[in-house]
């Protein structure tokens, strides 16, 4: 630990670091210039250090010895989870932050994003890449990960939030520590994962539009991120369907509750979708040896079809029996017209831009077009399908 904490920050920013030699000293430098020059409120920046084996740790007490507002916690463990859980856990400041520690997003949002939690009128604050107002500079390959990794965010597991992945998200510190015990990632999905349990409790969150640039020396392992992100939303998807993530939150926080029954249709809905998907793109690959692209999606499409309709009929919407089954398949298929029309259209747009596509560019076209139709095919099947006012009238 290191020089003397401000007694009660108003807001504590935690940057976590693993090897960071290279720009601590300058970004932290910067960070502090800011928050003391343009911040008006108390501050505290804590370094949290994941086990560094390199020059960071020293490096992370000198600072903490030469600039005010500033401290340094080593933990023996990795994981950004981890030292979020460790220093979140133990403040003592209203609102709780992180960034990171290469301070890709402009520095002049830190305001509007912790202002609505100050105010009351947010529980979480985050900043968005992916919204008109944001100005963001990176890789085309990086581009694309982020924009089909929240598309399948919001089209399986129903979240409104935009950007779940931006190193720049704030929290009401009661908040927090509420939510802490039952997020369970230690790494990079744990943020994601904490977005997903305020939302299943109704919490506002706050998107700030950024201005970001990406760092080419990024030290992420982009395939084992993503692994572990799927991962984290199938468990998440059944902590939800079991039940097990109801847990007390602050008596300050208002809820804006979901309409009723719908956390548990949207859980239900995602996990039917997912493995749908999963069958989906395994009939796709076994009909493209056989046929056209177009073709094979569109057999791929008609299969899985049936099975999702029936399934949702009897898990997520709970309608029994063989009353208005037909009416309710034949209704469905509608639905899924517009996945088929969807998906079709991305492929042809990816033949149309790309001459001859590998199979995992097609992979990722459907991918991305079936995370598009998902959402508006959750929405008919509860507004039109299966809405419960229908149900009644049949009944009268």
């Amino acid at each position: 630990m290191t020089a003397a904490r401000s007694a009660s920050p108003v807001v504590e920013v935690v940057v976590p670091v693993y090897n960071e030699q290279r720009v601590l000293a300058d970004s932290i430098r910067r960070l502090h210039d800011y928050l003391e020059t343009t911040f008006p409120y108390g501050f505290l920046i804590t370094i949290a250090d994941n086990d560094s084996t390199d020059g960071t740790w020293p490096l992370a007490l000198g600072l903490s010895t030469d600039l005010p507002n500033v401290r340094a916690v080593r933990l023996e463990k990795r994981g950004k989870g981890r030292a979020l859980r460790t220093v979140w856990a133990q403040s003592n400041a209203d609102v709780v932050a992180y960034m990171d520690v290469d301070l890709s997003t402009d520095l002049n949002a830190f305001l509007p994003l912790i202002a609505p939690l100050l105010s009351g009128h947010s529980d979480l604050a985050i900043g968005t890449r992916l919204s008109r107002g944001s100005n963001v500079v990176r890789g085309a390959k990086r581009e694309i990960i982020s924009r089909s990794y929240n598309l399948l965010l919001r089209s399986t597991m129903g979240v409104r939030f935009s950007d779940a992945q931006c190193g720049f998200k704030a929290v009401r510190t009661d908040v927090a520590q509420a939510l802490l015990p039952v997020v369970e990632n230690e790494e990079w999905f744990f943020d994601t994962e904490l977005l997903l349990m305020a939302e299943q409790l109704g919490l506002r969150i706050h998107e700030v539009p950024v201005d970001w640039v990406d760092d080419p020396d990024s030290r992420v392992d982009i395939r084992r991120a993503v692994s572990d992100d799927l991962r984290g939303m199938a468990r998440v998807a059944r902590k939800i369907l079991s039940g097990a993530a109801h847990i007390p939150v602050p008596v300050s926080v208002q809820h804006a509750r979901l309409p009723a029954g719908m956390a548990w249709q949207l859980a239900s809905f995602a996990i039917i979708g997912v493995i749908s998907t999963l069958v989906h793109l395994a009939l796709y690959l076994f009909f493209r040896a056989l046929m056209p692209p177009l073709a094979a999606n569109a057999v791929a499409v008609l299969i899985t079809a049936v099975a999702n309709i029936a399934a949702n009929r009897r898990f997520t919407f709970r309608v029994t029996g063989w009353a208005r089954a037909v009416r309710h398949h034949l209704e469905g298929g509608v639905a899924f017209l517009i996945s088929l029309v969807v998906s079709t259209g991305g492929l042809a747009l990816l033949h149309l831009v790309v001459p001859a596509p590998s199979t995992h560019a097609e992979l990722i076209a459907v991918v991305v077009a079936n995370g598009l139709a998902t959402l508006v095919r959750f929405l008919l099947l509860r507004t039109w399908v299966f809405n419960p006012r229908r149900a009644k009238q049949a009944a009268a």
